[in-house]
């Protein structure tokens, strides 16, 4: 696993995910400077944390993307430890 580096964007949005926050892609950008959340949530991922992208309808009707950390589900840990056994990971 890798670390997030503590001098980061990506460690500042890491932060307040784990203080339960969740963020758009606007939000991530107005608080942290963030461009592209969706890059972000990625380098959380790749660090063994469960980033989850889920979409909600805003009350102007938009749909928008909002990231939240979570408990990784039942499925998600299985499937991990299958690709290890595979030897995929």
């Amino acid at each position: 696993m890798k670390r997030i580096n503590p001098n980061t964007k990506t460690h500042k949005l890491f932060s307040a995910m784990k203080e339960g926050q969740k963020f758009t892609a606007s939000q991530a950008e107005k608080r942290f400077g963030i461009k592209n959340i969706s890059a972000e949530a990625t380098r959380i991922r790749q660090a063994g944390y469960p980033v989850y992208a889920n979409t909600r309808k805003a009350g102007n009707g938009v749909v928008v993307t909002e990231y939240e950390l979570s408990n990784a589900s039942r499925r998600i840990v299985a499937a991990g430890y299958r690709a290890i056994q595979l030897g995929l990971v």
